[in-house]
């Protein structure tokens, strides 16, 4: 892995690597396409200020020199394919989310193992290109203010979603009035208050979700009163349910983790390390 923002060369064609919690992966790039999901667990791959949140339902697609970081919450086993731009027919040059259920994900566990012979691994990708789907709605990142005040409140938020202030007791908390800091939120966010808080609430809730947490208790952790009042939200944030945009993945992991190839070894394991 490159930590001056140079491309990691020497890329193997795919990888399997079990993750704990505390493994990160600072900003790196790589000169090759690459395509990753978790086959359990959830990967969070930031890239700029923009994070997606990766249950086994949801793969994230980088094109070659996109800098970007990677992070795990609970245990995690990564699997990812790299793809050399010059026999890809995609042209997707930003981050996208692909629905990874059904084949994408059989497909991808088939690229990152090793061992295919060109010929495999070309067929493989031909069925991948036919059968990937990008999905409309991607990530909850909400930006970040500029101006000290609204900051101080995001940052405070962020720390803890579950904090139900109002923004006129946030105004008295930080030295502003609540209408200066709804100006700022929307001037410097391009989001009202109670939308930017929303987003930052449930941004907070995809790991606890994909950990296993319930949704109640969720949506009482990250400020909701209720768990319909979270449903709601989130609903309207991301377009479904919790429970439709996790249970796929919960039951399709427990099967292919169990069909999934050994660990990998150590010295796979290590050379991973440095191809994150």
């Amino acid at each position: 892995m490159s930590r001056d923002g140079q491309p990691v060369a020497g890329l193997p064609a795919g990888l399997v690597v079990d993750l704990s919690p505390d493994d990160t992966f600072d900003q790196h790039v790589h000169d090759r396409h690459q395509l990753a999901l978790a086959a359990r667990g959830v990967l969070v791959m930031t890239v700029g200020g923009t994070s997606w949140v990766l249950p086994p339902t949801r793969a994230l697609w980088l094109p070659a020199g996109v800098a970007h970081s990677v992070a795990v919450s609970g245990q995690t086993t990564m699997l990812t394919t790299y793809v050399d731009p010059a026999r890809c027919p995609l042209r997707w040059e930003a981050p996208t989310a692909i629905d990874a259920s059904g084949l994408v994900r059989e497909l991808v566990a088939h690229l990152s193992r090793g061992g295919l012979s060109g010929r495999q691994r070309q067929r493989a990708e031909a069925v991948l290109w036919d059968v990937i789907v990008a999905l409309p709605v991607a990530t909850l990142s909400p930006p970040l203010p500029v101006d000290d005040r609204a900051r101080q409140v995001a940052d405070g938020l962020i720390a803890d979603p579950g904090d139900r202030r109002s923004l006129s007791a946030w105004g008295r908390t930080v030295g502003a009035s609540e209408r200066t800091l709804a100006r700022l939120f929307t001037a410097e966010t391009g989001m009202g208050f109670e939308r930017w808080r929303s987003t930052a609430r449930l941004a907070a809730a995809l790991p606890l979700l994909a950990s296993g947490a319930p949704v109640g208790a969720t949506a009482h952790r990250v400020g909701y009163a209720t768990p319909s009042a979270f449903v709601a939200a989130f609903r309207r944030e991301i377009g479904t349910t919790p429970a439709d945009y996790f249970r796929r993945g919960r039951h399709d992991t427990g099967a292919h983790h169990a069909r999934h190839p050994s660990p990998p070894t150590d010295e796979v394991t290590a050379e991973a390390a440095g191809h994150r």
